[in-house]
């Protein structure tokens, strides 16, 4: 029996992109883009838009690079992979950055974007059972290294990436409740206000969950008046803390001064998790009260009961504290230094220290919480005979400056440490209630840290064109839906089933969870690799046997394991370049 003669032909890596190709295909993504995209009439080829969306996307997640420069070599090393996914012959060049530019600028059409958002998340609350009455809305901004046009998206602004030398660019999004699936995306300049982003961005999702009976929660910039009237009228609920503008400091105190004197009773807020912690643990603490509130909604003047819960944070309470004590102890021992003769200068004069504790006390804002005493020292020195000049007795006096730390206003400070009042229209939300809705705005903020993150990289951003940048944050959007329903999936899956999942921590692979991240259930899949080989003229292909844990995360998925075993299976030829 002779041997047969085995030559490699190729090694392609596969990792989690068939699991991303066939969630996005479960979405719809590339029949809804072909539908509300149009390509031009030079685009050629048998793949169309949405298909080339979906391709791009599945490298964005899997890589976690957007550039486009890099598409066209991946879908290179992953043409196989890709073809079978698709199930189409794909060309490499149908991911050359040029065709990559034409997708971003139809995303940047407005009129066909919004009909798309609107009939995919329609879509998307319909099969995948999802239900929700809260919405979150907040606006991050993406920083970038470009330069700065004067009708440009790219702006300086007020930069909540602590870098205000970058301009950047803002994204005003609002997410369905608890998890966090984005609903709607705008993008505007990165000198806007955030005020006025709010009420457009409702009047999208109302459009797209229809309005009455919702409740929108945001930070303080949404507690502007224009903005709560507007969602009163519409029969929708908010809720917000409500910042200086809308609640000065003398409100404030009037409210925090019947607190302070004992009444009325507070209401404790626990931890929900008792049962893991053991004993009950104290988050908040608070009570309600309620106001008439009237404005102008479109020429009609509009009246509604807004609640006012007044909270103090005791996590929030104790930050503030430590804060104050630190500016306390640095502030006393700056004043301290004023009696410090320093090499090579003169000691502050006696007249100069009670203006000199001031401009220490007050930047801090402790002045009301620190007594100043300063007393005069004199002593007297024996000049020896010099000359002509007799010997003699001279005076001096000197100024010494002390702090104390006064503990009566420093209590009466604290006591007023860690207090936020929340505005609501809703008359059956709970002070309890409250409190743990806020403290889920987590859910959207992580959604933006997956943006801005490792997971789609969208900062820094280096386009130039402004509809490209519009188009790239659209595209980036949908993939941070795709992450956010995979999850989804299977922590309810495995919420139904009861049985956590284990080995998706390194180095501890007895660690369960119920709740696995979307990166975590990926990072599974990596390693897994087509070998194509030729024996005697016969090709074969070859895949990396599954393990139990990818078997059993592709049935939480609901996905059959021929995404995978399909890439042994004879598949056309690619089509050559």
């Amino acid at each position: 029996m002779r041997d047969k003669k085995t030559q490699l032909i190729k090694v392609e890596r596969v990792d989690d992109i068939p699991v991303l190709l066939h969630h996005m295909s479960t979405m719809q993504i590339a029949a809804l883009l072909d539908q509300y995209f149009l390509t031009h009439g030079n685009w050629t080829g048998e793949t169309t838009l949405g298909e080339v969306a979906v391709g791009w996307l599945s490298c964005i997640v899997s890589a976690g690079d957007h550039c486009l420069s890099h598409v066209e070599s991946w879908a290179e090393e992953h043409q196989a992979t890709l073809s079978a996914g698709l199930g189409k012959a794909i060309r490499p060049l149908d991911f050359h950055d040029d065709r990559l530019a034409d997708i971003l600028s139809a995303l940047a059409q407005t009129e066909p974007w919004n009909d798309f958002e609107t009939t995919r998340t329609g879509q998307l609350l319909r099969v995948y059972g999802l239900e929700g009455d809260r919405v979150r809305i907040d606006s991050p901004t993406g920083k970038t290294y470009a330069g700065v046009r004067p009708d440009g998206l790219f702006q300086f602004g007020h930069s909540k990436d602590h870098r205000p030398d970058l301009p950047q660019v803002k994204i005003n999004r609002s997410a369905l409740d608890p998890l966090g699936l984005p609903l709607t995306t705008t993008i505007v300049d990165g000198q806007s206000a955030d005020d006025p982003l709010y009420v457009p961005e409702i009047q999208r999702v109302q459009r797209i969950l229809g309005a009455g009976g919702k409740t929108y929660i945001g930070d303080g910039k949404m507690g502007a008046l224009a903005t709560r009237a507007y969602v009163a009228h519409r029969r929708d609920y908010y809720l917000c803390p409500l910042a200086g503008t809308q609640m000065p400091a003398a409100e404030l105190e009037a409210l925090l001064a019947p607190v302070l004197s004992g009444e009325p009773p507070l209401e404790p807020i626990y931890h929900p998790d008792t049962v893991r912690r053991k004993k009950p643990v104290l988050l908040a603490e608070g009570y309600p009260t309620s106001v008439t509130q009237t404005a102008e909604v479109d020429g009609e003047t509009v009246t509604w009961t807004e609640r006012r819960l007044v909270v103090r944070s005791v996590a929030y309470a104790a930050a503030q504290a430590q804060a104050l004590d630190k500016r306390l102890a640095q502030a006393c021992a700056e004043i301290e230094q004023l009696n410090v003769r320093k090499q090579g200068k003169a000691r502050v004069a006696e007249e100069e220290l009670p203006t000199a504790a001031p401009a220490i006390l007050e930047p801090r804002g402790v002045q009301d919480l620190v007594r100043i005493r300063v007393s005069a020292t004199k002593t007297e020195k024996k000049k020896r005979k010099y000359g002509p000049r007799p010997a003699r007795v001279v005076s001096q006096s000197h100024g010494t400056i002390h702090a104390h730390i006064d503990p009566a206003a420093v209590a009466a400070a604290k006591a007023r440490l860690g207090w936020r009042v929340y505005g609501t229209n809703h008359p059956r939300l709970t002070l309890r209630t409250t409190v743990l809705a806020y403290r889920g705005q987590y859910v959207i903020e992580r959604g933006f840290g997956r943006l801005k993150g490792r997971a789609l990289a969208l900062t820094p951003l280096y386009l130039q064109e402004d509809q490209r940048i519009i188009g790239l944050i659209r595209l980036l959007s949908i993939a941070l839906r795709v992450l956010t329903l995979l999850e989804f999936v299977v922590r309810r899956q495995l919420e139904k089933e009861g049985n956590p999942l284990k080995g998706l921590y390194a180095g501890n692979p007895q660690r369960a969870t119920a709740q696995p991240t979307a990166e975590a259930i990926l990072r599974v899949f990596r390693g897994i690799s087509l070998v194509v080989e030729e024996a005697d003229g016969q090709v074969i292909r070859r895949l990396t046997p599954l393990n139990p844990l990818q078997k059993r995360l592709l049935r939480l998925l609901g996905m059959p394991v021929k995404i995978y075993l399909r890439l042994t299976k004879h598949f056309q030829k690619p089509v050559p370049i």
